[in-house]
């Protein structure tokens, strides 16, 4: 069985070859491939891959061919043409490299991961066979479109730094182009024919938008190293609090930093660690230029609040730097104002973390009643940024008074099965060949 990948990134293998770096939001793709090639039930699978490639590299088709090893096996992967800068646009260019592909490849499923990039819209128009081709639904942008606010004052939407202005990308224009992402993505999900999520809530949007498709659900594989060790409360720094990331107004960081000062009225030593870009630092009056909209508000909230000596932004992590920073956490959050599933949140309920989650989007698939706290969130078309953040303060308060490891051990319970490696590639497998057969009998 001969199945090909479209994914959003290059694996490792491939990027060393292509001179390109690995991106630290890649681990899940060769994770996944390490996996499937680990499971007995894999025999006769033969997996290729294709990814946006660098411009320089392609050819007068917009694309190009290589062979990677990965786990002693021989892996061909192509890189196609996609303008990744405006993933807001959908380029014919793109369909005629996947075209292309398609016809080098010749395989029996094509599985398209994400449906938030025009790649995934250009693929479902090119491909062959429809009934052989599956598209996954990772983050949904129409959604997100309608959310990307996440409660901040109308001042800060319409707020341009010289930033914004020279990019014209202010959180208004970000949030028309999900808008634009969105149609593409609604567009591809009415044009296939088998679709694949993980969540109660993704199945619903999907089969809104496409009724007659078939709906496959299949959980993820996350990194390899958060299934190596576990959680552990008298080695953690007491009263951390750990967001996985909060570089643009979805992923909510502004609820976590207005909940700071009524956490530390009750925890002094409270302190908060973020990953991911920063937004906020500078030490230059050139790097003051380059600061966004998002970013100065976030800044005004940490003077404002007296955080400077609280909030330490990480940068971004490799998958054994944010396993250990969760390690060393006494709490994970997940406060974003729309989430289908948080591979952050799984990755540390894997670990047996104490966890506390929005119960936005797919979330409470992914963490259910017992397992931690869950808080309301945001809601579509509300401006309620001091009620959400009261309700996450008060989430934080209610974990370290209570035991927070009962809930952490229930976590890990839950994600032992959801992120199960072999059950997920026996799934998988299972669905390629249903899909397979389809187009056989089509």
């Amino acid at each position: 069985m001969k199945v090909l990948w479209i994914c959003n990134l290059a694996f490792p293998e491939a990027a060393e070859q292509l001179h390109i770096e690995v991106s630290n939001k890649e681990g899940w793709v060769s994770g996944l491939m390490h996996a499937l090639y680990s499971s007995d039930d894999a025999q006769g699978l033969e997996l290729q891959v294709a990814f946006p490639g660098p411009e320089e590299c392609l050819d007068e088709d917009g694309i190009c061919v290589g062979m990677a090893q990965v786990m002693g096996r021989e892996i061909p992967y192509y890189g196609f043409y996609e303008d990744v800068t405006c993933p807001e646009q959908h380029d014919m260019r793109t369909n005629r490299a996947l075209e292309k592909v398609f016809a080098l490849s010749k395989p029996d499923v094509i599985h398209c991961f994400g449906t938030e990039y025009p790649h995934a819209l250009a693929a479902v128009q090119m491909v062959p066979d429809k009934e052989r081709f599956l598209l996954g639904i990772q983050g949904l942008c129409g959604p997100i479109a309608e959310s990307y606010y996440a409660d901040l004052p109308q001042k800060v939407v319409k707020a341009k730094t010289f930033r914004d202005i020279l990019r014209r990308d202010n959180i208004e224009k970000q949030a028309e182009k999900f808008r634009k992402r969105g149609a593409n993505e609604e567009q591809a999900l009415r044009m296939t024919h088998n679709i694949t999520g993980r969540t109660a809530w993704d199945k619903e949007y999907a089969l809104k938008c496409n009724p007659d498709a078939e709906y496959f659900s299949v959980n993820e594989t996350l990194r390899g190293c958060f299934y190596t060790d576990t959680w552990r409360a008298d080695s953690c720094t007491p009263h951390r609090i750990f967001v996985s990331q909060g570089d643009y107004p979805l992923k909510g960081l502004h609820y976590m930093l207005c909940a700071m000062p009524g956490i530390l009225e009750h925890y002094p030593d409270a302190t908060l660690v973020v990953a991911g870009n920063s937004l906020v630092s500078y030490g230059t009056w050139k790097e003051k230029l380059k600061i966004s909209g998002y970013g100065k508000y976030l800044r005004s909230l940490i003077k404002e609040y007296g955080l400077q000596d609280r909030v330490t932004f990480k940068g971004k992590l490799t998958a054994e730097e944010m396993m250990e920073t969760c390690l060393s956490s006494h709490v994970f959050v997940c406060c974003s104002a729309l989430e289908n599933s948080s591979k952050s949140l799984g990755e540390a309920m894997l670990l047996g973390m104490p966890c506390i989650s929005a119960d936005v989007g797919g979330l409470p698939t992914v963490m259910q009643a017992g397992e931690g706290i869950m808080y309301e969130g945001h809601r579509p078309g509300t401006e309620d940024l001091t009620g959400v953040s009261n309700r996450l303060k008060e989430a934080v308060l209610r974990m370290w008074q209570e035991d927070g490891t009962v809930y952490g051990l229930r976590a890990r319970e839950h994600a032992l099965r959801t992120h199960d490696r072999e059950e997920n590639c026996r799934q998988l497998l299972e669905v390629y060949r249903k899909i397979m057969e389809k187009g056989k009998e089509g």
